[in-house]
């Protein structure tokens, strides 16, 4: 990792210092992600078989994957997993049972009536990567949401070469549908229906560039009615720590996030130099023992250690660099705490390590990445709602604003709006 003195940078270095991974770049994927959603528009399931045999290896009979598979990839599922992933949903499913939102009903005046109200999305895709390692977490964390909220129908889609456990984590949260595919032709598939799959009104899930960039562009294609849950990038985690944090743990959350992939980024910010040697060390020695050790030694070199004056400095470099994930290591974390604005989630304590936010502490781990955090939310059970109004005048309550709405649809020159109040003001009763 790169060590930098902040207040030795200019404001120009400062941001630079910031930047993220320069891996995440490729002029031509817009263009390759365009061709491959033709694809799946123009031919539909025979795009997808083909793509399974071209980019998976997998010659593809079925797309959907009957309910006698599923129970089958269950029963296969070791006990002791099981009762991990049962463990995890139940602290997911009692974390977001508790947002329900609040109905509102408010008279604003005598005789205005105005209601907000929330009602699931009808149809979400749940988008599940595959890679080198099975995401059964992230079945949980978007699925959950999605039976609590009450959507009508919630579709599971994910390479073919999916992992036993998925399929058990997505029958725990009563997934209606599951098919395979991966990349950007899944979410072409949610987005424009094919033969096999019909359309999603909205599309959730984490993935490489290609997934990335297939939902950026199906969410503004007049084909598709859908949105996204939020855009991202690689995995990313800043951790603020003083001279009382253990850099065996502080070193052990760096590496939990550079282990995700290559253009992963780790951020260390600290006011003290000896904890920052202490912890580059911890690296060599703990890096060693990991498999994906070649992984995480390629997202260390993009990653970079900021060594700092004091914790509320910390607080401004981590609210500029708004990470994902945010760990505070310090000696009184909840004290910082009011201090730091822009993040993904924050964990806090040396007892806190970003890996139960990723399983089992109940928050969910859907979170913005790439700097997003400073204007975009965690994902909720919110995401899964729509929200709309309601109001209801009586003649009074229309007599009460009928005089403001006129002079201001005057002030605007819309004659016809101020038409809508006079006429009724004007009728008899």
């Amino acid at each position: 990792m790169q060590r930098i003195i902040w207040n030795s940078l200019s404001p120009q270095a400062q941001a630079e210092a910031l930047w993220r991974s320069p891996l995440t770049a490729n002029a031509g994927l817009s263009q390759m992600v365009s061709v491959i959603i033709e694809r799946v528009a123009q031919q539909g399931d025979a795009a997808l078989r083909a793509m399974a045999t071209e980019f998976d290896g997998v010659n593809l009979e079925q797309i959907q994957l009957a309910k006698a598979d599923i129970d089958a990839a269950c029963e296969r599922v070791a006990p002791s997993l099981k009762r991990a992933i049962i463990a995890a949903a139940d602290n997911i499913r009692a974390f977001h049972q508790a947002q329900r939102p609040v109905p509102v009903s408010l008279e604003t005046c005598p005789g205005v009536l105005c209601e907000q109200k929330t009602e699931a999305i009808d149809s979400v895709g749940l988008y599940i990567p595959g890679g080198s390692a099975p995401l059964i977490s992230t079945a949980l964390m978007l699925a959950i949401p999605a039976a609590i909220a009450g959507c009508r129908r919630t579709v599971l889609i994910t390479p073919p070469r999916v992992d036993d456990a998925i399929l058990f984590a997505a029958k725990l949260c009563e997934v209606d549908e599951i098919y395979l595919s991966g990349g950007a032709q899944a979410i072409a598939a949610l987005a424009l229906g094919t033969d096999t799959i019909k359309p999603v009104d909205k599309i959730f899930g984490p993935g490489n560039a290609w997934v990335t960039e297939a939902k950026r562009q199906l969410s503004q294609d007049s084909r598709a009615r859908i949105t996204i849950d939020m855009p991202a990038g690689p995995s990313e985690v800043l951790v603020i720590a003083d001279s009382g944090a253990n850099p065996e743990f502080v070193a052990a959350d760096l590496l939990s996030q550079a282990e995700h992939g290559p253009d992963s980024q780790v951020m260390l910010v600290t006011d003290c130099e000896e904890l920052a040697s202490s912890t580059e060390a911890a690296l060599e020695r703990q890096i060693a023992a990991l498999p994906r050790a070649e992984i995480a030694r390629q997202a260390l070199s993009c990653s970079r250690t900021i060594l700092v004056d004091d914790l509320s400095q910390a607080a401004e470099v981590s609210n500029q660099y708004a990470p994902e994930h945010l760990i505070v290591q310090t000696q009184n974390p909840r004290t910082l705490l009011p201090q730091l604005r822009s993040a993904g989630s924050i964990f806090l304590g040396p007892w806190t390590p970003e890996s139960v936010g990723d399983y089992a502490s109940g928050t969910n781990h859907v979170l913005p990445t790439y700097g997003y955090a400073a204007s975009l939310s965690s994902l909720s059970l919110a995401d899964f709602s729509r929200c709309f109004t309601v109001q209801e005048l009586s003649r009074d309550g229309l007599m009460q604003i009928g005089q403001t709405v006129m002079t201001l649809a005057a002030a605007e020159q819309l004659d016809a709006h101020k038409n809508a109040v006079a006429i009724r003001l004007e009728a008899k009763q």
